[in-house]
Protein backbone atom coordinates (compact mmCIF):
# COMPACT_ATOMS: atom_id res chain seq x y z
CA UNK A 1 0.00 0.00 0.00
CA UNK A 2 1.81 3.36 -1.26
CA UNK A 3 1.05 5.95 1.97
CA UNK A 4 2.45 9.61 1.72
CA UNK A 5 5.11 8.59 4.20
CA UNK A 6 6.44 6.28 1.91
CA UNK A 7 6.45 8.78 -0.60
CA UNK A 8 7.80 11.16 1.46
CA UNK A 9 10.86 8.50 2.12
CA UNK A 10 11.65 7.72 -1.05
CA UNK A 11 11.69 11.01 -2.44
CA UNK A 12 14.13 11.82 0.40
CA UNK A 13 16.06 8.79 -0.61
CA UNK A 14 16.30 9.97 -4.36
CA UNK A 15 17.02 13.18 -2.65
CA UNK A 16 20.31 12.07 -0.91
CA UNK A 17 21.24 9.91 -4.16
CA UNK A 18 21.50 12.98 -6.07
CA UNK A 19 23.51 14.95 -4.23
CA UNK A 20 26.21 12.27 -2.97
CA UNK A 21 28.18 9.58 -4.80
CA UNK A 22 29.81 5.86 -4.65
CA UNK A 23 33.61 5.61 -4.88
CA UNK A 24 34.85 2.37 -4.55
CA UNK A 25 36.17 1.35 -1.64
CA UNK A 26 35.60 4.47 0.07
CA UNK A 27 33.56 3.05 2.86
CA UNK A 28 36.05 0.62 3.81
CA UNK A 29 37.80 1.52 6.34
CA UNK A 30 42.02 1.88 6.63
CA UNK A 31 43.95 -0.78 7.71
CA UNK A 32 47.37 -1.68 8.28
CA UNK A 33 47.39 -3.43 5.06
CA UNK A 34 45.47 -0.42 3.15
CA UNK A 35 47.48 2.22 4.85
CA UNK A 36 51.12 0.52 3.53
CA UNK A 37 50.15 0.10 0.04
CA UNK A 38 49.06 3.99 -0.39
CA UNK A 39 51.70 6.36 -1.32
CA UNK A 40 52.19 9.65 -0.06
CA UNK A 41 51.46 10.85 -3.64
CA UNK A 42 47.96 8.87 -3.90
CA UNK A 43 47.67 10.02 -0.43
CA UNK A 44 47.34 13.64 -1.51
CA UNK A 45 45.22 12.47 -4.74
CA UNK A 46 43.04 11.01 -2.79
CA UNK A 47 42.24 14.56 -0.20
CA UNK A 48 42.08 16.55 -3.41
CA UNK A 49 39.21 13.92 -4.85
CA UNK A 50 37.56 14.39 -1.78
CA UNK A 51 37.77 17.76 -1.68
CA UNK A 52 36.40 18.01 -5.14
CA UNK A 53 33.19 15.97 -4.34
CA UNK A 54 32.47 17.93 -1.40
CA UNK A 55 32.89 21.51 -3.86
CA UNK A 56 30.40 19.69 -6.03
CA UNK A 57 27.61 18.44 -3.37
CA UNK A 58 28.58 14.57 -4.12
CA UNK A 59 30.13 13.62 -0.81
CA UNK A 60 30.28 9.56 -0.13
CA UNK A 61 27.59 8.14 2.20
CA UNK A 62 28.90 5.55 4.63
CA UNK A 63 27.43 3.92 7.47
CA UNK A 64 29.02 5.36 9.88
CA UNK A 65 27.70 2.97 12.85
CA UNK A 66 29.37 0.01 10.55
CA UNK A 67 32.82 2.29 10.77
CA UNK A 68 32.43 2.54 14.26
CA UNK A 69 32.75 -0.75 14.67
CA UNK A 70 35.24 -1.83 12.27
CA UNK A 71 37.70 1.26 13.79
CA UNK A 72 36.78 -0.23 16.98
CA UNK A 73 39.91 -2.26 17.32
CA UNK A 74 42.42 -0.10 15.67
CA UNK A 75 42.95 2.56 13.21
CA UNK A 76 45.36 3.21 10.30
CA UNK A 77 44.80 6.64 9.25
CA UNK A 78 46.52 7.38 5.59
CA UNK A 79 47.02 11.30 6.47
CA UNK A 80 47.51 13.98 9.31
CA UNK A 81 45.68 17.11 9.04
CA UNK A 82 47.14 20.75 10.60
CA UNK A 83 44.36 23.10 10.44
CA UNK A 84 42.93 25.79 12.23
CA UNK A 85 40.11 25.73 14.99
CA UNK A 86 37.58 27.78 13.02
CA UNK A 87 34.32 25.89 12.99
CA UNK A 88 33.67 26.56 9.04
CA UNK A 89 37.03 24.46 8.25
CA UNK A 90 36.11 20.63 9.48
CA UNK A 91 38.79 18.74 7.82
CA UNK A 92 36.71 15.14 7.47
CA UNK A 93 33.92 17.45 6.18
CA UNK A 94 36.23 19.69 3.55
CA UNK A 95 38.23 16.41 2.41
CA UNK A 96 34.94 14.29 2.38
CA UNK A 97 36.83 11.76 4.97
CA UNK A 98 35.12 9.20 7.21
CA UNK A 99 36.11 8.06 10.62
CA UNK A 100 39.51 6.13 10.87
CA UNK A 101 40.70 8.12 7.58
CA UNK A 102 42.73 10.93 8.52
CA UNK A 103 44.52 12.49 11.86
CA UNK A 104 43.19 16.02 12.71
CA UNK A 105 45.24 18.47 14.80
CA UNK A 106 43.52 21.90 15.53
CA UNK A 107 44.53 25.09 16.63
CA UNK A 108 44.22 28.36 16.30
CA UNK A 109 45.72 29.78 13.37
CA UNK A 110 47.29 26.40 12.28
CA UNK A 111 50.75 27.23 13.32
CA UNK A 112 53.46 24.39 14.86
CA UNK A 113 54.63 24.46 18.22
CA UNK A 114 56.23 21.47 20.72
CA UNK A 115 52.83 19.76 21.07
CA UNK A 116 51.91 19.86 17.43
CA UNK A 117 55.04 18.51 16.32
CA UNK A 118 55.41 15.53 18.96
CA UNK A 119 51.26 14.89 17.70
CA UNK A 120 52.51 14.60 13.95
CA UNK A 121 55.51 12.89 14.98
CA UNK A 122 53.05 9.73 16.67
CA UNK A 123 50.52 9.86 12.96
CA UNK A 124 53.43 9.54 11.20
CA UNK A 125 56.53 7.65 12.74
CA UNK A 126 54.25 5.40 15.24
CA UNK A 127 50.73 5.00 13.32
CA UNK A 128 51.87 5.32 9.88
CA UNK A 129 50.41 8.30 7.88
CA UNK A 130 52.14 9.00 4.71
CA UNK A 131 50.96 12.49 4.30
CA UNK A 132 50.54 15.71 6.66
CA UNK A 133 48.45 18.56 5.45
CA UNK A 134 48.76 22.34 6.69
CA UNK A 135 45.67 23.71 6.09
CA UNK A 136 44.48 27.10 6.73
CA UNK A 137 41.32 29.20 5.55
CA UNK A 138 40.39 32.65 4.44
CA UNK A 139 38.79 34.76 6.84
CA UNK A 140 40.81 33.66 9.76
CA UNK A 141 40.24 35.23 12.74
CA UNK A 142 43.63 34.45 14.20
CA UNK A 143 45.63 35.41 11.42
CA UNK A 144 43.16 39.27 11.27
CA UNK A 145 44.04 39.09 15.19
CA UNK A 146 47.63 38.53 14.58
CA UNK A 147 48.00 41.31 12.18
CA UNK A 148 46.08 43.55 14.26
CA UNK A 149 48.29 42.39 16.98
CA UNK A 150 45.73 41.65 19.24
CA UNK A 151 46.24 41.39 23.30
CA UNK A 152 44.07 38.97 25.63
CA UNK A 153 45.34 36.61 28.24
CA UNK A 154 47.01 33.70 26.57
CA UNK A 155 45.82 34.72 23.05
CA UNK A 156 48.74 37.04 22.60
CA UNK A 157 51.29 34.27 22.73
CA UNK A 158 49.47 32.22 20.42
CA UNK A 159 48.81 34.92 18.32
CA UNK A 160 52.78 35.67 18.48
CA UNK A 161 53.27 32.39 16.13
CA UNK A 162 51.62 34.08 13.44
CA UNK A 163 54.11 37.37 13.05
CA UNK A 164 56.92 35.55 11.35
CA UNK A 165 54.66 35.06 8.30
CA UNK A 166 53.20 38.76 8.61
CA UNK A 167 56.82 40.41 8.58
CA UNK A 168 57.74 38.05 5.64
CA UNK A 169 55.07 39.61 3.36
CA UNK A 170 56.25 42.74 2.14
CA UNK A 171 55.27 42.40 -1.51
CA UNK A 172 52.17 43.59 -1.24
CA UNK A 173 50.60 46.90 -2.62
CA UNK A 174 48.38 49.21 -0.37
CA UNK A 175 48.07 48.97 3.23
CA UNK A 176 49.08 46.13 5.15
CA UNK A 177 45.86 45.40 7.52
CA UNK A 178 43.02 43.57 7.75
CA UNK A 179 41.45 45.56 4.91
CA UNK A 180 43.40 44.99 2.40
CA UNK A 181 42.18 41.29 1.56
CA UNK A 182 45.85 40.99 -0.96
CA UNK A 183 47.55 41.19 2.13
CA UNK A 184 45.39 39.38 4.32
CA UNK A 185 45.40 36.56 1.48
CA UNK A 186 48.93 36.31 1.40
CA UNK A 187 49.90 36.39 4.84
CA UNK A 188 47.31 33.49 5.47
CA UNK A 189 49.33 31.35 2.50
CA UNK A 190 52.73 32.59 3.77
CA UNK A 191 51.12 31.29 7.43
CA UNK A 192 50.67 27.73 6.10
CA UNK A 193 53.60 27.10 4.02
CA UNK A 194 55.61 28.64 7.36
CA UNK A 195 54.12 25.95 9.56
CA UNK A 196 54.65 23.51 6.57
CA UNK A 197 58.67 24.26 6.66
CA UNK A 198 58.88 24.07 10.69
CA UNK A 199 57.75 20.94 10.53
CA UNK A 200 61.28 19.67 8.84
CA UNK A 201 62.70 22.50 10.15
CA UNK A 202 62.17 21.70 14.16
CA UNK A 203 61.52 17.41 14.05
CA UNK A 204 64.49 15.42 12.55
CA UNK A 205 61.61 12.38 12.87
CA UNK A 206 59.23 13.93 10.06
CA UNK A 207 62.56 15.56 8.14
CA UNK A 208 63.95 11.66 7.73
CA UNK A 209 61.05 10.13 6.61
CA UNK A 210 60.80 13.52 4.26
CA UNK A 211 64.03 12.17 3.29
CA UNK A 212 63.41 8.52 2.93
CA UNK A 213 59.90 9.34 0.81
CA UNK A 214 57.94 7.97 3.18
CA UNK A 215 56.03 11.38 3.81
CA UNK A 216 55.04 14.17 2.21
CA UNK A 217 54.45 17.63 3.74
CA UNK A 218 51.84 19.89 1.69
CA UNK A 219 49.91 23.35 2.98
CA UNK A 220 46.73 24.15 1.51
CA UNK A 221 44.38 26.97 1.81
CA UNK A 222 40.52 26.45 2.53
CA UNK A 223 38.44 28.80 0.85
CA UNK A 224 35.28 29.43 3.41
CA UNK A 225 33.11 30.73 0.56
CA UNK A 226 33.26 27.86 -1.55
CA UNK A 227 34.72 24.99 0.17
CA UNK A 228 37.34 24.51 -2.44
CA UNK A 229 40.82 23.99 -0.89
CA UNK A 230 43.90 25.55 -3.20
CA UNK A 231 47.29 24.07 -2.89
CA UNK A 232 50.31 25.63 -2.31
CA UNK A 233 54.07 25.36 -3.18
CA UNK A 234 56.55 23.07 -2.24
CA UNK A 235 57.09 23.59 1.97
CA UNK A 236 61.20 22.52 1.31
CA UNK A 237 61.26 26.20 -0.70
CA UNK A 238 59.35 28.26 2.08
CA UNK A 239 62.26 28.74 4.65
CA UNK A 240 61.22 29.65 8.19
CA UNK A 241 61.87 32.97 9.80
CA UNK A 242 65.74 33.54 10.78
CA UNK A 243 65.90 33.90 14.73
CA UNK A 244 66.64 37.67 14.53
CA UNK A 245 63.43 38.40 12.56
CA UNK A 246 61.68 36.08 15.04
CA UNK A 247 63.20 37.81 17.78
CA UNK A 248 61.95 41.57 15.89
CA UNK A 249 58.66 40.12 15.87
CA UNK A 250 58.68 39.25 19.41
CA UNK A 251 59.77 42.56 20.66
CA UNK A 252 58.31 44.84 18.05
CA UNK A 253 55.68 47.18 20.35
CA UNK A 254 54.21 46.38 23.05
CA UNK A 255 54.63 42.97 22.28
CA UNK A 256 55.72 40.43 25.01
CA UNK A 257 59.19 39.08 25.37
CA UNK A 258 59.70 35.10 25.81
CA UNK A 259 62.54 34.04 27.53
CA UNK A 260 63.41 30.27 28.15
CA UNK A 261 63.59 29.22 31.80
CA UNK A 262 66.58 27.87 31.03
CA UNK A 263 68.63 30.59 30.04
CA UNK A 264 69.03 34.45 30.50
CA UNK A 265 68.21 34.74 26.62
CA UNK A 266 64.86 35.10 24.29
CA UNK A 267 64.17 31.62 22.90
CA UNK A 268 65.38 31.89 19.73
CA UNK A 269 62.50 30.33 17.64
CA UNK A 270 59.26 32.19 17.24
CA UNK A 271 57.26 28.51 17.64
CA UNK A 272 58.76 28.25 21.03
CA UNK A 273 55.94 30.24 22.68
CA UNK A 274 54.59 27.30 24.68
CA UNK A 275 55.46 25.88 27.74
CA UNK A 276 59.20 25.82 27.39
CA UNK A 277 59.10 29.46 27.66
CA UNK A 278 57.93 32.18 29.98
CA UNK A 279 56.75 35.60 29.72
CA UNK A 280 58.48 38.67 30.47
CA UNK A 281 56.87 41.96 30.12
Amino acid sequence: MITRRSVLTGAALLGVSAFSTRVHGACSVFTRAKQAAITPEQALERLKEGNARFVAGRTVQCDLREQVQATAGGQAPFAAILGCMDSRVPPELVFDQVIGDIFVVRIAGNFVNTDILGSLEYATQVAGAKLIVVLGHTDCGAVKGAIEEVKLGNLTAALANIRPAILEVTDVEGPHDVNNKKFLRAVTERNATYAAALLTARSEVLGDLVNDHKLMIASAVHDVSTGAVAWLGNPATSKPTTSNQASGARRSGNDRVLRDPDGDKACADPQDHDRHCTEER
